[in-house]
């Protein structure tokens, strides 16, 4: 199967009322893990590389291309989209690492900040057909379940007319980096929103989201959800209990191999929930 486009994948969801899966890639056993839960699932996917990941692996071109390879021989659509990136310069290479989308992060700099560089990107991003998402409200820090941190649904209007952004993050409860489902999210801001604007939104953060309210989220707007903090969760935890059970073990391949196991079983719950329209 080719690469599929973020575009494509995208727009395909809005068609029929869903939400596309973006999954957190942080190294090689990653994205395997995330391809095949995904084709137990029989659903497309979108496999994520941020910019920090980028600088733990010391630059973008070897898990770029490790992604690639693992996207185009999977029997289902893939998508490759860099998140989180700061780096106009990162965000130029998009494409030549074989990437078809970027989210551009400027939500912590002033409004006015925001909206010239995500406009910038955009126009950037024209040449290559790329798409691009950007941010507005925060997300993720300690005031993201602040009634003042969240996304207003005037100013969204407003930032994706000025940007011309193809996607758009919002802030609207959830944070990143949680362990445990208990965000709660504002569904009427959401509906607000989504009212408000005539381009796809995003959650970030849905790993501290309950099944119920995330199947609540994608019913009114969101179309691209995406999942870490909860692959890392799983990851972490297989390796420590195959460790404890085999405390003699030195073969890297035994432990990585669980934790590998363990996120292909993450992803098909996640795309198992999005497809049946039910909690788990």
């Amino acid at each position: 199967m080719t690469l599929q486009t973020t575009t494509a994948m995208i727009a395909q969801a809005a068609e029929r009322n869903h939400a596309v899966a973006a999954f957190n890639v942080v190294q090689l056993e990653h994205a395997q893990g995330i391809v095949e839960g995904a084709e137990r699932a029989g659903r497309p996917v979108i496999l994520q590389l941020s910019e920090n990941t980028i600088g733990y692996h010391g630059g973008p071109r070897a898990i770029a291309r490790g992604m690639r390879e693992i996207a185009e021989a999977s029997a289902l659509p893939v998508a490759l989209h860099l998140d989180h990136v700061t780096s106009a310069d990162l965000c130029a290479r998009t494409a030549d690492l074989g990437f078809s989308s970027f989210m551009i992060d400027a939500a912590a700099l002033p409004y006015q900040e925001n909206v010239e560089l995500t406009a910038r990107s955009v126009a950037l991003a024209a040449s290559d057909r790329l798409w691009v998402e950007s941010e507005l409200g925060e997300v993720g820090g300690k005031g993201a379940h602040q009634t003042g941190a969240r996304t207003s649904p005037a100013e969204a209007a407003a930032f994706v007319d000025a940007t011309g952004v193809h996607g758009l993050a919002i802030a609207i409860g959830s944070s990143h980096a949680m362990s445990e489902k208990t965000a709660t999210l504002d569904l009427a801001l959401l509906g607000a929103i989504a009212a408000a604007v005539d381009v796809p939104l995003v959650l970030h953060g849905s790993s501290g989201v309950r099944d119920e309210d995330l199947l609540a989220a994608t019913r009114h707007g969101i179309r691209k959800v995406n999942v870490g903090t909860q692959l890392n969760v799983a990851f972490t935890q297989a390796v420590v209990s195959t460790i404890h059970d085999q405390p003699r073990v030195v073969d890297p391949r035994v432990y990585i191999g669980a934790g590998r196991a363990a996120i292909a079983r993450q992803v098909e719950l996640v795309l198992g929930l999005l497809t049946s329209g039910s909690p788990t």
